[in-house]
């Protein structure tokens, strides 16, 4: 059963590249909350030898020296962008799997094997013209393996387009691919098992694809033995059409600036609780309780340090943003101490559950439930319409002192009205 694994290449760079032309085959960088390490490097820097999460103060030098260009996470861009490119990837195969943000597994089961390639071809075209990002495909009879393709398309197979299709080698010339492999370029496979598995002679994707899988299972676990599986082509990954329900939704970030006094730590919890509760009305779940956290800075060692956290139940299961927020700041309140500079608080949803199989009580009211959802709904679509934070509660603060630092960001070409590119 062919699988193909669609990944955007150096995605949140492509981003910036789509509404800027200028920025193509330049050295270029974007980078983490409050501008803090490299999350995303172009090609050209890479080149360099500028290691993903490289801090960006030990980046600037060389930055100077050659030219480099960085842009602050722009996530509101990058998501509406990766919504786009899902979209139309899902026109090529009737199972569509959003792995990530910026990749997917698609079915390809029943199509011609011949076929296949010129299939890709196609789909990185049509991405490319529409959305303005390039893809790679790799294309294989398993989830890992259509991984591990989909990173000889970028690495090995530059002749190719950016397609691979394993389908098209026999078994030598696979063998003798996987035999210039290194086993840490596996799905699933990080730096310390790659380092253990070392210890048994397995430095290779080859090595790792013959080894016993019974003898893998005993050393490592079962989903190392599933890899040794996938590897030989025998699926033990399903395709995931409808993606597993979250059980907790967690936004949490560092401040710009430290915080002091709780009205804006207050405003911190708000805001992240109403973002938290967006994402949970998207999923159609509801919270049955909630742990807020705040912590000072660890690496300030001549400030005092403090971190707490309050797990708080709420008397019935939510999806109403004013509900959470009072919940959460009922809970900062008792965990709150004055003196101390807070650099980072957040809030996590927990015990969630599909909205529709809440359980009535006696003393609910059918008639309060239906206003505070029309509310919800008016709110989102709002919010959807008109661009992120267009309508939101009081409580989440409108100055926001505390907010991330991002020097650097560029426009919400695609979300925002004050935004859109201008053409003359």
């Amino acid at each position: 059963m062919p699988i193909a694994l669609v990944d955007c290449n150096n995605f949140y760079v492509s981003c910036e590249r789509v509404f800027n032309p200028k920025l193509e085959g330049k050295l270029v960088v974007v980078l983490s909350n409050n501008d803090g390490c490299a999350v995303a490097r172009s090609s050209e820097v890479k080149a360099l030898g500028i290691k993903m999460g490289e801090p960006w103060f030990k980046m600037k030098d060389i930055a100077k020296k050659h030219g480099i260009i960085a842009y602050s996470s722009n996530y509101t861009l990058y998501g509406d962008l990766s919504a786009r490119v899902m979209s139309i990837l899902s026109n090529f195969s009737p199972k569509q799997e959003i792995y990530s943000i910026d990749e997917c597994f698609l079915d390809l089961n029943g199509f011609d094997p011949a076929t296949l390639m010129a299939y890709a071809q196609k789909i990185r075209m049509t991405v490319k013209q529409s959305v303005g990002i390039p893809v790679c495909v790799g294309i294989a009879d398993t989830k890992t393996l259509a991984k591990l393709a989909n990173h000889c398309a970028k690495k090995l197979f530059a002749g190719n387009d950016g397609v691979c299709d394993f389908g098209m080698l026999t078994g030598i010339e696979r063998s003798t691919l996987f035999a210039r492999i290194p086993v840490g370029d596996v799905w699933g496979v990080g730096r310390r098992i790659a380092e253990r598995l070392a210890v048994m002679g397995i430095h290779t994707v080859e090595d790792l694809r013959c080894a016993d899988p019974e003898l893998i299972r005993q050393q490592f676990s079962i989903v190392l033995e599933r890899t040794v599986n996938e590897l030989n082509g025998h699926p033990c990954i399903e395709l995931d059409e409808v993606g597993t329900p979250r059980q907790q939704i967690m936004v949490s970030r560092s401040f710009g600036s430290p915080v002091m006094y709780l009205d804006d730590l207050a405003e911190s919890v708000a805001y992240f609780t109403t973002l938290a509760a967006e994402k949970l009305r998207q999923d159609g779940s509801v919270a049955s309780s909630l742990c807020v956290h705040v912590r000072t800075n660890p690496f300030s060692e001549r400030e005092p340090q403090y971190q707490s956290s309050k797990i708080v139940a709420l008397s019935q299961p939510t999806d109403n943003t004013t509900k959470l927020v009072k919940a959460a700041l009922n809970g900062l309140n008792e965990i709150y101490r004055a003196g101390y500079r807070y650099k980072k608080s957040g809030v996590l949803l927990m015990a969630l559950q599909p909205k529709g199989t809440i359980q009535p009580t006696l003393f609910d009211d059918p008639v309060e439930q239906a206003k505070s959802d029309n509310t919800m709904s008016v709110m989102d679509r709002i919010n959807r319409k008109m661009g992120k934070g267009t309508l939101t509660i009081a409580a989440s603060g409108i100055t926001k002192r505390w907010a991330m630092r991002r020097e650097s960001k560029s426009p919400c070409y695609t979300t925002e009205w004050s935004e859109l590119p201008e053409v003359w």
